[in-house]
């Protein structure tokens, strides 16, 4: 469940915190009071689209913190794992995040950093979302082949017959190419002919462009070396002053030292290795600049060199690594082109039996849909019956259709909501609240079979009221048996269901308009569910229908 939501300089909300329960947590408040703001937060904070335009003006920086509390936290931790994030301590899950002015935001999930796709991936396993126009989607066929597949948990032989489709897509794509227009194929059987040519006549295997350039360095300034080496040899060694001279000097008077003061004689040895280390230096130096030529044609040789890596790294690569791949590409692609009969040929087999696995792993999920098709229709109807639908029929139905990316399968929703109306697709239903119910209605059969802990409800109680508002909170909170639910409503019979209710509300303080939210108990309740009754001018015949109200719903 979702423990506590912060939020921070959001739109016009300044510094909120608010303890959420279990069950039914229902959110209410005047129109514009900062509702939507709340449940924005959530969004922000699970992995949507971060508008800087959302801090509050004045400020740098928003922020929002959401800890979870998880009875089971294995599907997230496993998710963590794969991210390389810390799991949950003891069930906990704790995710922020803060969006700059100056662009950017930075993430953490349980104290680690973390990016956007991390939070979308871990927010989608902590918490459903439902907007109050989200019912729509319910009208697009690629929304409902998902909600069948999740009902039927699905996606595993989904997930099989997409990977062969992915597959047979590919290898038609290689096909295509491969059968461009003749003129085409020959035009690129001469490119990549004369860029192989190129690349193999300068023989990359035996060049070490590192070597090259430290060679030319050498051979460039070969008589510079050559004077600073004869320079060096004779301060070392040949010159009267020289360091050999100088320890050669300083032996004779560490001997005679030692005749007085015995530590000198192992000082004497320490300068005797010196003046040998000063003669081996020296040897060194004068031995590698002997081996340094001024050769004016390996100087050339080394530049040509130099300069065609330059031309071939401009042309396929930044380095030899590189223009190599490029090669064994550009062969690769040459060989098929120049054998493209017998490649067509192979590409056909490959495709007969890739599309062959695919229409088999097609037919499995089929049967695996039509089974499910007819318990979401069972229980989607059954769920109706306690939304005001009484006779109220829903059907899913597959047809067949072209493979496509999904299956071999389009499906259609259809819908009955009175006795005697024929079904229809319920795309074909004009009414918004209808639409509405089926969506809660599909969302409770999930419930059901769905490990997300939350599910929140932003204003899904839209274009209904009286009897069918009270049923919707009745199913809210029939859902809430089984997961936490939190509830945007302005429906007093939505808000009388709730386990706890929450106040939100705005008020001038210094000149500025800030969001606070706080548990309504008892009083305080029957005074908003009031409110939500009557508006502003609250009788004392709408307290006691409000009270009546609550009474009524903690009876049953």
């Amino acid at each position: 469940m979702l423990q506590t939501l912060r939020v921070r300089d959001l739109a016009i909300v300044e510094n909120v915190r608010v303890d959420f329960e279990p069950g039914l947590n229902v959110i209410t408040g005047e129109t514009g009071a900062g509702k939507s703001v709340i449940i924005g937060a959530l969004g922000l904070v699970l992995g949507e689209r971060a508008d800087k335009t959302l801090i509050r003006a004045g400020c740098e920086q928003c922020g929002v913190e959401a800890a979870f509390r998880l009875p089971d936290p294995s599907a997230v931790d496993a998710a963590l794992d794969e991210l390389g994030i810390p799991p949950c301590d003891d069930g906990q899950c704790v995710v922020r995040r803060i969006v700059s002015a100056a662009g950017g935001s930075r993430i953490t999930i349980n104290d680690s950093a973390a990016t956007v796709q991390s939070l979308k991936r871990i927010g989608d396993l902590l918490v459903d979302i439902h907007g109050p126009y989200d019912h729509q989607s319910l009208l697009s066929r690629d929304f409902q082949l998902d909600l069948l597949d999740s009902y039927g948990h699905l996606w595993g032989p989904r997930d099989a017959y997409e990977a062969l489709h992915r597959r047979l897509s590919g290898l038609q794509a290689q096909r295509r190419e491969l059968e461009a227009d003749d003129g085409d194929v020959a035009r690129q059987i001469e490119m990549l002919a004369f860029q192989l040519k190129e690349i193999e006549e300068a023989r990359l295997d035996e060049t070490n462009e590192e070597d090259l350039r430290n060679e030319h360095a050498r051979v460039a300034n070969a008589q510079r070396i050559l004077e600073l080496a004869n320079g060096i040899c004779a301060a070392l060694t040949e010159d009267e002053t020289s360091a050999f001279s100088g320890m050669a000097a300083a032996q004779k008077m560490l001997g005679e030292m030692a005749g007085v003061m015995p530590e000198a004689a192992e000082w004497n040895a320490e300068a005797r290795a010196v003046a040998i280390q000063v003669q081996e230096l020296a040897a060194s130096v004068s031995a590698a600049a002997q081996r340094v030529e001024s050769d004016p044609g390996r100087l050339q040789w080394i530049e040509d060199r130099l300069a065609l890596l330059h031309k071939l790294k401009r042309k396929y690569g930044a380095s030899v690594a590189e223009i190599a791949a490029f090669r064994d590409r550009s062969a690769e692609r040459l060989s098929a082109l120049q054998n493209r009969g017998a490649r067509i040929r192979e590409l056909e087999e490959s495709m007969a039996e890739t599309r062959r696995q695919m229409e088999s792993a097609g037919m499995a999920l089929r049967a695996g849909r039509e089974k499910a098709a007819r318990g979401l229709a069972a229980a989607v109807t059954r769920e109706l019956k306690d939304l005001g639908f009484a006779q109220g029929v829903f059907t899913a139905d597959l047809e067949p259709c072209e493979p496509c990316a999904s299956g071999l399968d389009a499906i259609e929703f259809g819908f009955a909501p009175n006795p005697g109306e024929p079904l229809r697709p319920l795309r074909s239903i004009a009414s918004g609240g209808e639409i509405s119910r089926v969506m809660l209605a599909g969302k409770s059969v999930l419930a059901a079979h769905d490990r997300i802990p939350v599910l929140v409800f932003d204003e899904i109680d839209v274009n209904i009221g009286g009897e069918t508002g009270s049923a919707v909170g009745a199913k809210l909170a029939a859902v809430a048996a089984n997961h936490q639910v939190l509830c945007i409503t302005h429906l007093p019979q939505v808000a009388v269901h709730g386990a706890t209710h929450y106040l939100v509300a705005k008020e001038v303080q210094a000149g500025r308009t800030a969001t606070s939210i706080r548990r309504l108990e008892d009083r305080e309740r029957v005074e908003e569910v009031a409110r939500m009754l009557g508006g502003k001018d609250i009788s004392s015949v709408v307290l006691r229908h409000a009270r009546e109200m609550l009474a009524r719903t903690a009876e049953r």
